[in-house]
């Protein structure tokens, strides 16, 4: 089956390391694994992250990519796929599809029967396709972690970004003032449409909010702290302008505010998440959608920096 993975690791040029081709079909490591027939998937950094030799070694190359997909059970039923699986080698005791397990790039993937979740009515297969890492992290860094149902006023670092973009589409559903930062001033007009008050990073705030969605990191982190109301909650997913940030820890007990950690979410998040989407009519942001064929310029989208949204492949074109 043809299979977009990674053969070799290029920290300087991740793109060099993908190989388009051929792949046997997928195998079942258990009894209760089935193989979906893959319709649309689509990419996240942690592919780039893969393709760099971050989080896997030489040994478990080549190896299929992608974590998200929305596919077509043995049933012929639409599902998603809930990309976390137990992997009792981890450290973690889960790890996600394209790190233990070949990922979702293919034609077919192999996953647990109770990894699907079916595609709610109103969905497609592209827009569904974008939610199962990048929106069901951001779902879970309001709600379970962030208790954003306690919260007036939300600010979202580096908004452009899958999961930062995510932030802001399902905060303003939810009827929250978002605010949110962006360097570059197109984004900053794009947010703004999806209901957010754009500003440039680390700008004053017209009020200190209650929420804080962070995937920056140490270029943000100090902007964040000072933005953050008494007894607020910055949640971190995320550190991709540096992991190692000064932390005022004055500020943090003075105000008593939480520091919270969260990676993905759990297959009822999904289902949250999933029928939230539909009831309410809110839909993904795509920033384009590639054809199976032409996966390879999905990557060297997504590599470039200037997306805003999902780079999604369609799996049926």
């Amino acid at each position: 089956m043809r299979a977009a993975f990674a053969t070799r690791f290029d920290d300087a040029n991740p793109l060099a390391a993908l190989t388009v081709g051929e792949r046997p079909e997928p195998t079942h490591p258990a009894d209760d694994w089935v193989t979906v027939q893959v319709r649309a998937s689509s990419l996240n950094h942690h592919d780039l992250w893969s393709l760099r030799g971050v989080g896997l070694r030489a040994e478990q190359l080549p190896m299929i990519l992608g974590c998200d997909a929305v596919a077509v059970d043995p049933d012929g039923n639409e599902v998603v796929v809930y990309p976390v699986v137990a992997t009792p080698g981890d450290p973690r005791g889960v790890s996600i599809l394209s790190e233990h397990f070949p990922g979702t790039l293919a034609e077919r993937v192999a996953v647990p029967r109770s990894n699907l979740l079916a595609l709610p009515a109103g969905l497609t297969a592209t827009d569904a396709a974008c939610l199962p890492t990048a929106w069901l992290t951001a779902w879970r860094m309001l709600t379970t972690k962030g208790r954003v149902d306690e919260a007036d006023a939300v600010l979202v670092q580096g908004a452009g970004g899958g999961v930062a973009t995510a932030a802001v589409a399902l905060a303003a559903a939810m009827g929250k003032r978002v605010y949110a930062t962006s360097r570059d001033a197109a984004k900053r007009e794009r947010i703004a449409e999806l209901g957010a008050t754009a500003v440039e990073p680390g700008a004053r705030l017209p009020e200190r909010v209650d929420v804080v969605i962070e995937t920056v990191g140490a270029a943000t982190f100090d902007h964040s702290l000072k933005s953050a109301a008494p007894m607020a909650r910055i949640v971190v997913s995320g550190a991709t302008a540096g992991h190692e940030p000064k932390v005022n820890l004055r500020r943090v007990f003075a105000m008593q505010l939480e520091i919270l950690g969260t990676s993905m979410g759990t297959p009822d998040e999904l289902a949250a998440l999933l029928a939230f989407c539909a009831e309410r009519s809110v839909r993904p942001v795509v920033d384009t959608v590639v054809p199976f064929s032409r996966v390879a310029d999905a990557f060297a989208r997504l590599h470039s920096g200037d997306v805003f949204g999902k780079v999604v492949v369609d799996h049926t074109a």
